[in-house]
């Protein structure tokens, strides 16, 4: 109550002189700071006043255009410490930082184009990851992927402006052999009677009925807990990666400007291909790792059982074959004394 009283007190004398008076040393750039400063003197319909001094040499008045309202005053016969009021100027210091508002909106906007990039991207992989981990059975996924990564190969190896006789048979089995750790026998087929189509068929058809042999091996239950962890960790990994290089990309792209290039157009170009390149990259990654894993042999689950060791050496523990002996027990070595009085000292 006595500290209400005080205020109330001194709201009263406050009143009386006038209200709070707000002395400003320079504008903010923004006139919604300078606004805020001045709401300060008026709260709840109190009286109050406000009052602003600007140099020559404020950051407001440079952009404004102080370098050449220095000499005109001068010329004048003006002194440095002689101040000057005018309706003009304060107009002139709103329009200088209506200027300075609209080029900050602008560079906000941009910078919100290069986040959109990067926001487009991120709502593709997390759609993707969602599939992943909603989807009961990704094993359609899978054999699409290996599709793909077999049409690729063939076709790298098998181009279509060359004669069946003159592709690279021995380049593409090492090439599966690189991607799905396992040979395939494509020395026996006809390379004059074959098509590139019949040669993806043909690799997709082998490469298939070997995933499906590894499923028969897992189980069923197991193969898909696999390729739903293999797919997600592939694509965090990579996708982990790829924010790193778009953030080297960010880094660097403003210098496109001294090639007459848009630096927002060639960023949206390469960030595109980037992501593209790393679509790729998931895909071969898991594809490699399920034909990679491999089930433990039983002999292998035994020998990783923990095998208790037993230490048979000095420093071993030793089994107490006496009992052992109280504080308050007569000494052993027959002096008739307590066992603490005497040996057990």
């Amino acid at each position: 109550m006595e500290a209400k009283k005080i205020c109330e007190k001194d709201k009263e004398e406050v009143i009386k002189v006038g209200g709070l008076h707000i002395l400003g040393t320079e504008r903010h750039e923004s006139r919604r700071i300078d606004n805020q400063l001045r709401g300060r003197a008026g709260r709840q319909g109190d009286p109050g006043s406000s009052r602003f001094y600007v140099s020559l040499e404020d950051e407001i008045m440079r952009l404004f255009g102080s370098d050449r309202v220095s000499p005109m005053l001068a010329k004048l016969g003006m002194t440095e410490d002689m101040p000057i009021e005018h309706p003009f100027i304060s107009k002139a210091i709103e329009n200088a930082q209506t200027k300075v508002e609209g080029h900050n909106f602008e560079i906000r906007k941009y910078l919100l184009e290069y986040d959109n990039v990067m926001n487009k991207q991120r709502e593709s992989i997390y759609g993707m990851r969602k599939d992943l981990m909603q989807n009961g059975d990704i094993r359609d996924h899978v054999f699409e992927m290996i599709d793909e990564l077999c049409e690729d190969l063939v076709f790298e190896c098998a181009p279509e402006k060359v004669y069946p006789e003159e592709w690279d048979i021995p380049g593409l089995k090492n090439r599966i052999y690189e991607t799905f750790f396992f040979h395939i026998d494509l020395d026996s087929i006809d390379l004059k009677s074959m098509t590139r189509q019949g040669l993806v068929d043909l690799v997709k058809e082998k490469i298939l009925t070997a995933y499906e042999r590894k499923e028969k091996d897992f189980g069923d239950g197991e193969m898909k807990a696999i390729e739903r962890f293999i797919a997600l960790n592939s694509l965090d990994n990579h996708w982990k990666e790829h924010l790193l290089q778009l953030d080297h990309l960010k880094e660097g792209i403003g210098l496109r400007g001294y090639g007459q290039k848009d630096p927002l157009r060639e960023y949206q170009r390469e960030s595109f291909d980037l992501f593209l390149d790393m679509l790729e990259r998931v895909k071969v990654d898991t594809v490699q790792k399920l034909f990679a894993v491999q089930p433990a042999k039983e002999e292998e689950l035994i020998h990783e059982q923990p095998v208790m060791l037993f230490n048979l050496g000095e420093d071993a523990p030793q089994e107490r074959k006496d009992k052992k002996i109280g504080r308050n027990d007569p000494c052993p070595c027959g002096s008739g004394k307590k066992y603490k009085k005497c040996c057990g000292r």
